[in-house]
C-alpha cells in the first residue's frame, strides 16, 4: 500500500509566543552539552593551538547543514525530526534508517558522557573506574542541569580569560604540525559539540514570525556557540602546559588559575551536568523506541510495557545495557566519534531532502533558503567527506548499525504504519 506521511497544516492550534532571542537562547541550550568538559583536550591533541581555528572551520560547515534543516523542518507541524523528513523525501526504508542511527546517536553520546562523568568523578575519587548510571524522572531539574553548565563554563572561561590577559600563554610547540587527517578528525569531533540544534527546530511552528525569526535564531546560537566554544578552546590551550594529555581540560585550568577549589567546583559543575543529560536521556530515549515500534517501524519487542510500572521496560533495558556496554569498552572520543559519524549519516539525509521536497511538496516552507539546491549538495558533500575520515574501526560499527537498521526494514516493511 501507498506510504503517507501526515501533511503539514501551519501551526493551527499553536500559539506564536516564541520571539527570535527564546528561539536563540532555545537553540544554544540544545547544543551546548556535557561533551564540551572533555572535548578541548582531545582537540588539542589533534591540532594544539590551531583548535581554535577548527572551532570556527566546523561552525561555517554546520551553518550549511543547519540551513537544510531550517528549511526542511518547517515545512512541518508534526514532531519526529530527521526520521519523519527521511520518510517524506525517500520512503520507509530511510526514515527507518535515520530511526536507527539518531537512536545510535544517543546511545553514543550517552555511553561518551558516561565516560566524561567517571573522569571528572576522579577529580573527588580518583579510584573511581565505572560509571554509575542511574535515573530519576525529574524533569523539573532540567533548569538546574543547564544553570550548573553554564555557569561551570563561564566561570572557568572568564577566569582563564583574566588569567592570560596578564600571563604568557604557555609556548607553541614548533615542532607539532597536524595534516589533513588530523584536522578532519577534529572537524568530525566537533559535529558532535555543535548537534543537537535539530531539537530546537520542533519549536519553530510556535515562531512569532517563523520567516524571520528561524534563521535569525539558528544562525545567532551558532555564533554564540563558536564564540563559547573558541573561547574554551583558547584558555585550555593557553593556560595548560599539556592540555593534549590533560583528563579533565577544564577542571585543569581551574586548579592553575584559582586552585584546588576553583578545580572542584568545576568538576562539580561537569559532573551534575553530565548526570542532568544521562538522566534525562535515560528518560525520553526509550520512549522513543517505545513510539517507533508501537508505530511499526521497530521491533515489536521494543512496544512492550510493564503491567506493573507502565513503563517500555525492554527499551529502557536495551538502551541501558548497551549504553554500559559502549561506555565500558570505548573512550570518550571513541564514543564521541561513533556520535558524530551517526549524525553526519542522516544530516546528509536531510540535506539531500531539501530538493526532493521542494519538487514533492507545492507549499511555501515557512522558510526558504536561497540557493537551496546549490546548499544542500554542498551540504551532502560536506558530510560525506567527513564520513571518509573516521577511522576504520569505527566505521565498521557505523556500518553494523546502518545492517541492523536494513534488517529491521526486511522485517516490517510489508507492515502497515499506525499513526499514533
Amino acid at each position: 500500500m501507498p506510504e503517507t506521511v501526515p501533511e503539514k497544516t501551519p501551526s493551527e492550534g499553536l500559539v506564536r509566543a516564541i520571539g527570535r532571542w527564546s528561539l536563540a537562547a532555545l537553540t544554544v541550550n540544545c547544543i551546548i552539552g556535557s561533551g564540551v568538559f572533555g572535548l578541548p583536550s582531545v582537540l588539542a591533541s589533534l591540532l594544539g593551538r590551531a583548535s581554535v581555528v577548527a572551532v570556527v572551520l566546523a561552525a561555517v560547515a554546520m551553518a550549511v547543514i543547519m540551513g537544510c534543516f531550517a528549511e526542511v523542518a518547517s515545512r512541518f507541524a508534526n514532531t519526529g525530526g530527521p526520521y519523519l523528513y527521511a520518510q517524506a523525501a525517500f520512503g520507509r526504508f530511510m526514515g527507518i534508517q535515520v530511526a536507527w542511527l539518531v537512536w545510535f546517536v544517543r546511545l553514543t553520546s550517552c555511553a561518551a558522557n558516561a565516560n566524561l562523568f567517571v573522569t571528572y568523578l576522579g577529580e573527588f575519587w580518583p579510584q573511581s573506574t565505572r560509571p554509575a548510571m542511574k535515573v530519576k524522572a525529574g524533569t523539573h531539574l532540567s533548569t538546574s542541569f543547564t544553570v550548573a553548565k553554564l555557569s561551570s563554563l563561564l566561570f572557568v572561561t572568564l577566569a582563564g580569560g583574566f588569567y592570560l590577559l596578564t600571563h604568557s600563554p604557555e609556548p607553541v610547540n614548533a615542532a607539532f604540525s597536524p595534516g589533513a587527517t588530523q584536522w578532519a578528525r577534529a572537524i568530525v569531533l566537533l559535529i558532535f559539540a555543535y548537534g543537537g540544534f535539530e531539537a530546537a527546530l520542533i519549536a519553530a511552528g510556535e515562531a512569532k514570525n517563523p520567516r524571520r525569526d528561524l534563521p535569525f535564531g539558528l544562525f545567532a546560537a551558532l555564533i554564540t556557540c563558536a564564540v563559547i566554544y573558541g573561547l574554551i578552546q583558547w584558555v585550555v590551550v593557553g593556560v595548560l602546559p599539556d592540555p593534549a594529555h590533560s583528563e579533565r581540560p577544564l577542571a585543569d585550568v581551574a586548579r592553575i588559575v584559582m586552585g584546588s577549589g576553583g578545580a572542584a567546583l568545576t568538576a562539580a559543575g561537569a559532573l551534575f551536568s553530565i548526570y542532568g543529560y544521562l538522566s534525562g536521556n535515560m528518560l525520553a530515549t526509550p520512549r522513543i523506541t517505545f513510539a517507533l515500534a508501537e508505530r511499526g517501524d521497530f521491533p515489536s519487542p521494543f512496544a512492550l510495557v510493564h503491567p506493573r510500572f507502565r513503563t517500555p521496560y525492554f527499551s529502557i533495558l536495551v538502551f541501558a545495557v548497551l549504553v554500559w556496554l559502549l561506555a565500558l569498552f570505548g573512550s570518550f572520543a571513541a564514543n564521541a566519534t561513533l556520535s558524530a559519524g551517526s549524525r553526519l549519516f542522516y544530516y546528509g539525509a536531510v540535506c539531500a531532502s531539501v530538493p526532493v521536497l521542494r519538487k514533492k511538496r507545492s507549499e511555501r516552507p515557512l522558510f526558504q533558503l536561497r540557493a537551496g539546491t546549490l546548499i544542500s549538495i554542498v551540504g551532502v558533500l560536506i558530510c560525506a567527506g567527513l564520513l571518509t575520515q573516521i577511522e576504520y574501526n569505527k566505521s565498521l560499527i557505523l556500518l553494523v548499525a546502518v545492517a541492523v537498521a536494513f534488517f529491521n526494514w526486511l522485517v516490517v516493511r510489508k507492515r502497515t504504519i499506525t499513526q499514533i
